[in-house]
């Protein structure tokens, strides 16, 4: 055994260490400080099975914009991030934050959108009525539309409704183009979302009482055996 695996050729890596075959790593132990034996887990497994795991929303960063402060010293520059999270049916939130960098500002960002979700009734695959929504100076009229429109926006607006279950509607900004004042005009305007049955002077569905038939069948029978 010590003759073959003498033969065996070596493989160099680029720094010009010898790289270890599969056949010893599986025999290396691995150990601490104090000589124990190390247990070898396997990382990739666990990450695939992490992924393997839907998440239940989405969200996506609308906007990241470089803010600064005049203090004492100077400017104090920062980031501001909006972002968007949807469970792609009808439910939806906006979150705005800033951070030192723009990893922090993103995650506080998304923490706020989940705290600040809202509920919205749909009509299919479109809203349930038109609805116009001013956000200081933010002006938002969204339409429904036929299936098979699809989604006639603007970008700020586009990117909210692709994470909820609309398909299909038809907007138009009329004001500001102010993107934080929008996904704030567009949230408030699905939370006005009202369903057909709850609008004024909606016709509620009269159910016709169910007739006994057992009750009938006796009726004429004893009418038959009068005669």
């Amino acid at each position: 055994m010590a003759e073959n695996d003498k033969k065996a050729p070596r493989v160099i890596n680029k720094s010009g260490t010898l790289k270890m075959d599969d056949q010893t790593a599986e025999r290396k132990v691995t150990r601490d400080i104090s000589g124990r034996r190390m247990e070898r887990r396997n990382r990739r497994d666990r990450a695939r099975g992490a992924d393997a795991v839907k998440k239940e929303f989405d969200e996506i960063t609308i906007a990241v914009d470089r803010v600064s402060r005049t203090v004492a010293g100077g400017r104090r520059m920062r980031f501001k991030a909006l972002v968007a999270i949807g469970n792609h049916k009808n439910k939806v939130g906006v979150g705005v934050a800033k951070g030192n960098d723009v990893t922090t500002a993103v995650a506080k960002a998304t923490s706020k959108a989940k705290k600040s979700m809202i509920t919205f009734n749909m009509d299919g695959e479109t809203i349930c009525h038109e609805v116009r929504t001013k956000v200081t100076g933010a002006d938002v009229l969204m339409k429904p539309a036929a299936p098979g429109t699809g989604i006639i926006a603007g970008g700020t607006v586009r990117s909210i409704m692709g994470l909820t279950g609309v398909k299909n509607l038809i907007s138009k900004s009329l004001g500001s183009t102010n993107k934080v004042n929008i996904a704030y005009a567009v949230i408030e305007g699905l939370a006005q979302q009202t369903p057909r049955n709850e609008w004024v002077g909606a016709k509620e569905k009269k159910v016709a009482p169910v007739k006994n038939t057992a009750k009938a069948a006796k009726k004429t029978t004893s009418k038959k055996e009068d005669k």
